[in-house]
């Protein structure tokens, strides 16, 4: 029960809906992450931190980069029974669709600089 408890609870902020969102196009970095949702890097990084705990969220640094993904496999059945769920979810929800759109323009060179 505890797991799922984890899971829920981290799901239960929009912030973190808006994260996993972002994540189903692509692999993130912090700063295009803080750039869309327009949050100091410190609050998504604690929003991140709250997800990998969860293990929706599996991060890998690459060069100056870390970037966070979704985790393809889980150890958690209720997370591989989840995120198809989310991925259906709030296609059509106009903050969703915003969010995609100005990450459409982020562009990871000159947010991190």
């Amino acid at each position: 029960m505890e797991d799922l408890t984890k899971i829920l609870k981290a799901l239960s902020d929009s912030n973190r809906i808006r994260i996993i969102k972002m994540l189903e196009s692509r692999e993130l970095c912090l700063c295009e992450i803080s750039y869309v949702l327009k949050l100091a890097n410190s609050t998504v990084s604690q929003h991140l931190s709250i997800l990998k705990e969860a293990g929706i969220v599996i991060d890998e640094k690459q060069g100056k980069w870390v970037n966070h993904r979704l985790a393809s496999s889980s150890a958690s059945s209720y997370i591989t029974e989840l995120m198809p769920l989310l991925k259906k979810w709030l296609v059509d929800d106009k903050r969703i669709r915003a969010d995609l759109k100005l990450l459409a323009t982020a562009d990871r060179n000159k947010l991190c600089s």
